[in-house]
């Protein structure tokens, strides 16, 4: 039976991936300082032996014996990530400066979820791992955007000096039940817009295009990751390669929730990608045949009704 540590596991991806680690046969530390997640994530997991709930901050040390880590501890939406910028970027950095040392003691495998943004407004799409990104270092997002940068450096060279086993994971964007309603991320506004009889807030004309991939297809992604030889590191990007602009994904909310809310356009805030594709065939090919399963409407049916039970 492996021990696997997950950072930010009471959060939105954190508790479907340590949902799914029990389901394996794991036994699961949940390690999270509750400032994106939230106790009800995991709620349904606190009776079970082999789940157990720390309060840590992963910006200081943590020690534990366990053969695997997942380190997805980050605020991940705008409005989180720069409420507190020089907090998000010093939980990117020691966060992973932490856990690799801790990776590095008890010689387990550690896997880095990295994001999308780590290639910026990008100059060539769809984006492929080879790119190197096209990132402003000074802007309101750097905080989040150089913050994974600087902890995929982290990884490699820890991988590089110490022989580590590594695994990075670019996740592009995701949705799904336990998305925080006030987390700022489209899918999310959208929907509680919807619901709500509220106008749908479009910044720029919604020409701006993103990927959005369902929650079961990230959870699979990171688990078959993690299950690659020493010789696979990554990056590789993880996501859905079906594009839709702000436009479209407004109308389909608004189809899938019968709501009579309108589309209000508001200016663009700075650094915001015009585009967002995955390239996923370096995941096909080393991830045993991955690729998205779930259908954006069948993704979004699942994630209004979550979101019409908590609202």
């Amino acid at each position: 039976m492996e021990r696997v540590l997950v950072t930010g596991g009471a959060g939105f991806i954190g508790s479907h991936l340590c949902e799914r680690l029990i389901k394996e046969g794991c036994d699961v530390i949940c390690l999270d300082n509750y400032f994106t997640g939230s106790k009800d994530n995991i709620r349904h997991l606190l009776g079970n032996d082999r789940f157990e709930l720390v309060r840590h901050d992963v910006t200081t040390p943590y020690y534990a014996e366990v053969d695997k880590v997942y380190n997805l501890a980050c605020p991940a939406s705008p409005v989180h990530y720069q409420y507190n910028p020089i907090k998000t970027i010093k939980t990117s950095f020691y966060g992973a400066l932490n856990m690799l040392g801790l990776a590095k003691r008890v010689k387990a495998k550690i896997l880095q979820a990295s994001t999308s943004e780590v290639y910026g407004d990008p100059d060539i799409h769809p984006q492929v791992e080879a790119y190197w990104g096209h990132v402003n270092p000074v802007g309101a997002r750097s905080c989040y955007d150089e913050g994974k940068r600087a902890a995929e450096t982290l990884f490699m060279d820890y991988h590089r000096q110490h022989n580590l086993r590594i695994k990075i994971v670019r996740i592009f964007n995701t949705y799904g039940p336990r998305m925080n309603p006030n987390d700022g991320r489209v899918v999310s506004n959208f929907i509680v817009q919807a619901l709500t009889d509220k106008d749908l807030t479009i910044y720029g004309d919604g020409s701006q295009t993103r990927s959005f991939q369902y929650i079961d297809d990230l959870v699979e992604g990171l688990i078959r990751m993690m299950k690659t030889g020493d010789d696979f590191t990554g990056p590789v990007n993880i996501g859905n390669p079906g594009e839709f602009s702000m436009l479209q994904l407004a109308h389909e909310v608004i189809r899938l929730t019968g709501s009579k809310s309108a589309i209000v356009f508001k200016p663009l805030p700075s650094d915001d990608p015009k585009q967002r594709r995955p390239d996923i065939s370096l995941a096909f090919e080393k991830l045993d045949g991955w690729q998205p399963t779930v259908k954006l409407e069948d993704g979004l049916i699942k994630t209004i009704t979550y979101f019409d039970q908590i609202l």
